[in-house]
Order: C-alpha cells, then sequence, then structure tokens
C-alpha cells in the first residue's frame, strides 16, 4: 500500500470532483466541519472515508449526495455541479446520479420489497410493468427472488439492506453513497453486504463508503481519512494490506 498526505489535486474528469470546499455552520457560533477540501473519485473506484465523530466524514458524503451545499467551493457528479443546483435539481440529479445506501436502511414500511426498489423509478417516468422486472432482476442479484412481496417487517436485518442496495441501483446510478452500510447488521450479514459491493465495484461502479471500521474500510481501493475537516492522508491499498 502507499499513502500521500494533504489534499490532492481534482481530476476534472472523474465521477466526483470536490473542489476546495468549506462547510461551515451557525450554531451559536460558526463551526468549521469542511476546510478546503479536496478530492477526487475515479470512474470504476471504491473509496471510503474514515475519521472519528465530529472529523467531517459524513458531512462530506452529503455534499457529495447533493443533500447539503457547501459553504465555498465546488463539487460535481457526472458533471453536474451540485454545489450551484437549486434544491429541484440537486434533488433530480439524486434520482438518476446517485444510488444510496443508509445504515438505517430508510425503506417504506407499508411497501413491499419490489415495491421500495422500484419507487424511484417511478420518478423517472418508467412503466408500471418496467419498474416491476427492473425491481425483480435487481432483487434476485442480491439474493431476494424470494422475497420480493416481503414488507420490511417481515425481513431481517440483512436482507433488508440488500433491499435497500437493490433501490440504490434501481436507475443505473453513476454514484454509489454507503454510510456505514454494515452498522445495523451482525458480523456474518456485513461480510455479506461487502460482498456485494465488491461485486458491484468489480462490475464498474463507483462507490464512496463512509466507516468507521477498519476492516470495513479495507475493501475499497483507497481510504481517505479525514480529521478536523481536512484530508490528513490518502492510504492507497493493495493486494498486500494484510502485510
Amino acid at each position: 500500500m502507499s499513502e500521500t498526505a494533504g489534499t490532492p489535486t481534482p481530476d476534472p474528469d472523474a465521477t466526483v470532483v470536490v473542489d476546495d470546499v468549506t462547510k461551515q455552520y451557525a450554531v451559536g457560533t460558526t463551526v468549521t466541519a469542511l476546510d478546503g477540501v479536496s478530492l477526487s473519485l475515479p470512474r470504476g473506484s471504491y473509496t471510503a472515508i474514515m475519521g472519528p465523530s465530529g472529523s467531517g466524514k459524513s458531512t462530506l458524503l452529503n455534499l457529495v449526495g447533493g443533500l447539503d451545499t457547501p459553504s465555498a467551493g465546488r463539487v460535481t457528479v457526472d458533471g453536474h455541479d451540485v454545489s450551484t443546483a437549486d434544491e429541484a435539481e440537486r434533488a433530480a440529479i439524486r434520482g438518476t446520479e446517485i444510488g444510496f445506501v443508509f445504515q438505517t436502511f430508510n425503506l417504506m414500511p407499508r411497501l413491499t420489497a419490489v415495491e421500495n426498489v422500484a419507487l424511484p423509478l417511478v420518478f423517472d417516468g418508467w412503466s408500471r410493468a418496467d419498474r416491476r422486472q427492473r425491481a425483480r432482476e435487481l432483487l434476485e442479484s442480491v439474493g431476494l427472488g424470494d422475497r420480493l412481496d416481503h414488507v420490511p417487517s417481515e425481513l431481517s436485518g440483512g436482507q433488508r439492506q440488500r433491499v435497500a442496495i437493490a433501490r440504490a441501483l434501481a436507475p443505473d446510478p453513476a454514484l454509489i453513497l454507503a454510510d456505514e452500510p454494515t452498522g445495523n447488521v451482525d458480523t456474518e450479514t456485513g461480510a455479506t453486504i461487502l460482498d456485494i459491493f465488491e461485486d458491484l465495484h468489480a462490475a464498474g461502479n463507483t462507490i464512496l463508503l463512509v466507516t468507521h471500521e477498519r476492516h470495513v474500510a479495507e475493501h475499497a481501493d483507497r481510504i481517505v481519512h479525514v480529521q478536523d475537516g481536512h484530508i490528513r492522508r490518502i492510504e492507497e491499498l493493495g493486494e498486500d494490506t494484510d502485510g
């Protein structure tokens, strides 16, 4: 493995470009969550972000996902500037270019697995039959072909997370964002979830994963270490990470 210190120059051809981004919040006083951060996610890359609580890693994920906007700097996803887009534009980008996988699954409790996965496609103009076919194929790809018509309460935590992954993939996004995706499942199920992410990466998907667990981060190509709102170092992982 190798390491680079500091903040790299962003690659304009990357799936994600974070260019000199600062994020501040006013909470009685001004809190700087990110301070002049630059980062690129090459197409087809698998990047993990690690850092202690309050380091800025979740803020960075939210900015890349268009869930928040920077105080300064620029964020682009697949050529779309999410930092200057209004809420409607950001929602459209999130719906077509970005797939989210959350620690708490965020499934609709009254919808079946196949309906949850098909839901993003409703807003993208897919027909009912095409939505169901796409959802069925994705659920089969994550090993849930026999759970299509089960609601979340009838599924285990690991099964719910696999539904969430299938839902994230529904619109064929340019980028998959995962926030502590193994945080609410047991160790064995977590390993299965990570295997799915490795398969997605092998298929050419660009993945950005936030975690506080080293063994989870080591499934990625590189680890971006964030602390006090800065990128402290970038660790490139090779096949010899156990050494």
